[in-house]
């Protein structure tokens, strides 16, 4: 399973992202591996979809950091 997330950070920004293990992408969020979350934590996880096809998800990640994919994500997940 490819996992696609999106994270509340401290500043109030959203990081969008992939991953296969999505727990052991949230740990390196928490221990600041991950450069873009690492001066905005604490970070708090707020949704993740599940695909089967890698392909999908690394579409649907490319569509949610587009214009009208976070207008989407902001409608619907925020």
């Amino acid at each position: 399973m490819q996992f696609v997330y999106l994270l509340k950070c401290a500043d109030n920004t959203t990081y969008t992202g992939c991953t296969q293990n999505i727990e052991e992408r949230l740990k390196r969020h928490e221990n600041k591996q991950v450069l873009y979350t690492s001066t905005r934590l604490p970070v708090k996880l707020i949704t993740y979809i599940a695909f089967s096809d890698k392909y999908q998800a690394f579409q649907f990640e490319k569509y949610l950091k587009s214009g009208s994919g976070k207008a989407f994500s902001n409608k619907r997940f925020l």
